[in-house]
């Protein structure tokens, strides 16, 4: 399909639903949509709910309320704490399962308190074809997946968004700070504050597409292919050393595959 005939289906599968709740991250893919549905049913008719936790990078949160404020569109802001949620801080292999679980929960709970049939989330095309044990909480609960049913991949979306004007066009896709975790190894707060401050790190001095895996007292970092010449600058390489150091890394290494999503799927079984 054309991107016009996908952006069209889009524009029909929103008309039908009328009022929405979105679950809204901030990240490429919930900005079009929650920019795409004002766009169809009115920022009236829209509710974007973004949930703050302990997995949510403070930056991603502020850039989230920007956007929600630019677009018009009333924003529910609600604190989930997963390390709470049981079977979620052990890290098993279906831990976004729990965390996806525990967030359309609560956006169906505000959906129902305004009235709103239905609650919506930026799943694509190109999450089918990776492990995401999350979407399985999406059907259960019966949450809408538009782009997915538009048939819209990432790259299709990203057009779009810059077409539409949206900031976020290309901007690093999202995932929760837990996926820089080995299954199995245990998810804490101090954890997630180590990452994240070694990952503002990275965002600061401009990398592009980024993150920095746990490996205990490891830090595996993961840039774009393209980005890796730029770690060989001695300032810059003992800049970040000593910053993961201060971090509470004891190692720093440099993944020369760089960066790519689900790089931790690659320990779980093919099956």
């Amino acid at each position: 399909m054309s991107l016009d005939t996908k952006m069209t289906n889009l524009h029909n599968l929103l008309q039908e639903m009328r009022r929405v709740v979105v679950a809204f991250s901030g990240g490429v893919d919930s900005t079009f949509l929650l920019k795409v549905a004002c766009d169809c049913l009115g920022p009236q008719n829209v509710v974007a709910l973004t949930a703050t936790s302990p997995t949510y990078p403070e930056y991603e949160y502020q850039q989230a309320c920007e956007l929600a404020e630019e677009m018009g569109v009333e924003q529910i802001v609600i604190e989930s704490n997963e390390l709470e949620i049981p079977g979620f801080a052990d890290n098993p292999p279906r831990r976004c399962y729990h965390c996806k679980h525990e967030l359309f929960s609560l956006c169906l709970e505000q959906a129902e308190e305004r009235g709103i049939a239905t609650v919506l989330d930026g799943s694509n095309l190109d999450d089918v074809g990776d492990y995401r044990p999350g979407r399985d909480a999406v059907k259960e609960l019966q949450v809408r997946s538009p782009l997915l049913e538009a048939g819209l991949g990432k790259a299709d979306i990203r057009e779009l968004s810059r077409k539409l004007g949206l900031r976020t066009w290309d901007k690093q896709a999202f995932a929760c700070l837990s996926s820089r975790f080995p299954y199995g190894i245990k998810i804490t707060s101090e954890r997630l504050r180590q990452i994240d401050s070694c990952e503002n790190f990275l965002r600061e001095n401009g990398f592009s597409n980024y993150r920095v895996r746990y490996h205990d007292e490891i830090a595996r970092v993961e840039v774009a292919p393209e980005e890796i010449n730029r770690l060989l600058d001695l300032e810059l390489r003992n800049t970040l050393v000593t910053t993961f150091k201060q971090a509470g890394f004891t190692f720093v290494t440099l993944d020369l595959q760089g960066y790519r999503t689900g790089s931790m799927n690659a320990t779980l079984p093919q099956a």
